[in-house]
Formats: C-alpha cells, structure tokens, sequence
C-alpha cells in the first residue's frame, strides 16, 4: 500500500517554520542522524512550507540515485544558488546540459589518463612531504586539513587545467582560500526559505562575493593562458580538460559554451578540493586514534616503498590498495558525504511512499554503513573487510551500501584520481611518519558544509627515520 508524506513520522515543528529553527548547516547531518536514530530509516521534516523527505535506505538511495537525471535531480534550490554564484558545471547541471560536460569531464579524469600525470602527482606529493618534513624537524604541530586541501588544488588543477599553482608552498592568501568559502555558503543558502542575501548583505555574503570576484580573476587569467597556448599551436592536440573544453566550445552545437567552461573550472577546482582533502583527513584522524593501525601501515610502507619516501612510479602504486582500504573504512565511520540532496522531477513512488513533484529527498549515508546488516562487526574499524579476505572472515560486507562516490550515471568521475592520491599521501605519510593529535581527540568536532570534515586536525609528527 503506497503511503503519503503526511504518513511518515516527522519530528515536531512550528506552525510557518516547520523545523528551521532546530536546524545548523554546520550540524545538520548529525541533526538528521538524531532523527532517523529516533524516527526510522524513513521519515519527513519541514523547512518553512516544504516537507522534505529523507530515506537511509540504501536501496532506496540506490534507487534514487540510479534514476537520475530522469525522476530525481539535485536539489534545485542548490543548483539556483550556484547558478546565482556562476558556476553551474557538471556537478550541479541537469538534463541535456549535463551530458556533454560529463563526457568531457569522464574523458579528463579517466584512469587511462593517469600513469602519463604521475610524474607531476608525484612532485606534488613530495612539497607535501617536505611541509611535513619541515613541521616534524621543528617540533611544530600543522593542521592537516590546511595542508592537505592545499595539496588536493594543487593536483587538480595541474590536472585538469594545466596550471602548477603551487598553494603547498605559497605564504599568504592563495586562492584555496577563496575557495574554502565558497561551497558552505552554497549549503546554507540552498536551505533557507528565503534568500534574504538579495535584499540585505550580512558579513558573511561580502565575504562570500570577494572570494567569488577572487576565484573569478584567478579562473579566467587561467582560460586565457589556455587560449594564448591553443593559438600558439593551432593544429596541436589538447594537453588538458581546459584546452579540450576551449576547442569544444568553438564547434557548432556542442553545447559548450564560454559560461560553461568557466562554470566547470570553477567546479573541478572546489569540489576536487573538498572530497579528497577531507577524506585523507579523517583517514589521518582515524590512524591517530589507533596505534597499532599505524604500526602495521608502517610496516606495509616499507614493505613495499623499500628505501624510498614516495611511491617511485606508478606501477608501485597498485601495491598500496592497504593504504586505499583504509580511507575506504575511515569514510564508513566518517563519512565525507554524509547527506545527498536530491529532488523529484516528477511524481513519483520511492519505495512505498508517494512523492509529489517537487519533493526534496535527502539520503542519509552513515546509518547504513554502520548498521550490521550491511556491515559486519559494524563497530570494528577494519581496513580489511574491503579486500578479498573479508570473505575468509565470513562477514556481511553490502558495498551497495557504500556511496561515498556516488551511484548510478552520475557516480563520481573523478573516483580514480581520488583513490590515487590517498595511495600516495598516505603511504608517504606511514613510511616517513609518525604522528599524534596535538590535542585532546575529543575536541574535533564533525562540520558539515557541502562535505563533511574536521573543522581543525592539528597533528604533531615526527620522522621515523
């Protein structure tokens, strides 16, 4: 029997409000957490005159996720506001023009295309070693999640753009900063009833149009060092996404327009940024908590590094899947999407619940991964239970359950770059480095913007050998 929204258990609200006013961008996954720990895997709350629908079903969220761009679509409040911003690419569009960015953007990032970028990956690894390797000599303590979004902008744009930026070594403002701003104002907006930001301008909305004005200049001296090199050499090939977007939007109807090119430089740069940045912190903090995690990570190091501090080639890398495996079990416990917003296209049934159009629906991810009916001895943190010998450990293991990438068409398509770069840092990290929390563990807080993370890591390292 199909059930309506009213159906659904819903925590209490006020009349107007609904539920605004229990919620904070910052805590808002835990908040809904809180309420599915109370209410179910399925129930509803209300923001202003929208009652929203949230699900930690994983087969829903499967269902969901796999029916887009046709029955559901992000959420379009988010995509108004980053639209407003400018920036609406291949993360936030739908429909037809989603379609050609994707095939471009898959194309950039495919795994094929990383063996020829190691060299780079790998000179990029090596500034953050000797960051680090400067911190442990001094006795200094480094917030790790500074240094390792530092790291992520640095590789993403060389990457995709062809710009060796360089922000591990800058001093001052770099550009990560205005960066860093951008996407939690993306989620506070996306959730407001109403967007208060056109008619009176708080502190932090000029905040956010001076990193927007920043990210702007930066991005398009970007597209015209591009240009100049394609006219330099008209009949060459493209060496990056930058270039392959440039050439595409001088073709008739290949739907890539100027705004669109800036729109995804903008977006490759923010969100290459935030997921893997976060995801290696929390493998850090998770590593921080358990010594003997640490010690056997040292000893795969080793193993497979031999005298060397960095992975040397990328042959070396395909030996490293521990080092995978365990930021892999650090998102199951600290997941980097903990929310996906999504909306409905179209009336639709979602399980046996009716959703008019227009419905937003937010998956929540963390119950799952920690419910012991997808995964085994659930509060065991084992890196092992995603390789082959989970099997010989007879353990419930739903990898569908698992969509710290994504599902469906729109599943990340910058996963194998992602899962590259945490080889590297972190088996760097373990053969070089050990490392504890510079304070009390208990003071690192979850916060939630558009990704999750540590809103600070200050680790102190020292150096192993």
């Amino acid at each position: 029997m199909t059930k309506s929204l009213r159906d659904l258990p819903s925590p209490g609200g006020l009349p107007f409000l609904g539920n605004i006013h229990q919620l904070s961008v910052q805590r808002l996954h835990r908040i809904i957490e809180t309420w599915e720990a109370q209410l179910g895997s399925e129930f509803t709350f209300e923001l202003g005159s929208r009652r929203v629908f949230v699900t930690s079903d994983p087969h829903l969220a499967q269902h969901a996720l796999r029916e887009r761009p046709e029955s559901f679509r992000k959420l379009s409040s988010m995509t108004a506001v980053i639209d407003e911003m400018g920036f609406n690419g291949v993360f936030s569009a739908e429909g037809q023009r989603w379609w050609p960015q994707r095939e471009m953007v898959t194309r950039a990032l495919a795994r094929k295309g990383l063996p020829p970028f190691f060299p780079t990956l790998h000179t990029i690894t090596e500034r953050l070693f000797r960051r680090w390797d400067e911190v442990a000599r001094n006795g200094q303590t480094t917030d790790v999640v500074q240094d390792l979004t530092r790291f992520t902008v640095d590789v993403i744009s060389t990457l995709s753009f062809g710009q060796d930026i360089n922000t591990l070594e800058q001093t001052g403002d770099p550009i990560q900063k205005h960066l860093s701003v951008i996407f939690p104002m993306v989620t506070l907006r996306a959730n407001l009833p109403f967007a208060y930001w056109r008619y009176i301008k708080l502190p932090q909305d000029r905040q956010l149009e001076r990193s927007i004005a920043a990210v702007e200049e930066f991005v398009h001296r970007m597209i015209d060092e591009a240009k100049d090199e394609l006219v330099a050499r008209p009949d060459g090939p493209p060496t990056n996404l930058l270039q392959a977007m440039l050439m595409a939007a001088e073709e008739p109807g290949s739907g890539i327009s100027d705004d669109i090119v800036y729109a995804n430089v903008v977006t490759l740069l923010i969100a290459g940024e935030d997921t893997t940045a976060h995801t290696l912190a929390w493998a850090m903090y998770c590593m921080a908590e358990r010594p003997e995690l640490r010690q056997h990570m040292q000893n795969a190091a080793a193993h497979t590094l031999g005298e060397a501090n960095i992975a040397p080639d990328y042959k070396t890398t395909e030996g490293l899947s521990l080092f995978e495996s365990t930021a892999f079990e650090a998102m199951r416990f600290k997941p980097t999407v903990p929310l996906v917003f999504l909306e409905a296209n179209e009336d639709v049934t979602l399980g046996d619940t009716h959703l008019p159009a227009g419905t937003p629906v937010f998956l929540a991810l963390r119950a799952s991964m920690k419910d012991e009916n997808h995964f085994g001895d659930a509060d065991d943190f084992d890196p092992y239970r995603w390789t082959a010998e989970r099997h010989h450990r007879m353990r419930t293991h739903n990898g569908r359950a698992f969509m710290q990438f994504g599902a469906g068409p729109r599943v990340c398509p910058g996963r194998h770059l992602a899962i590259l770069e945490i080889r590297m840092v972190l088996s760097m990290l373990a053969r070089n480095f050990t490392f504890e929390f510079a304070d009390d563990a208990q003071g690192i807080e979850e916060s939630f913007s558009f990704t999750m993370a540590p809103h600070t890591l200050p680790l102190r390292l020292h150096r192993l050998r």
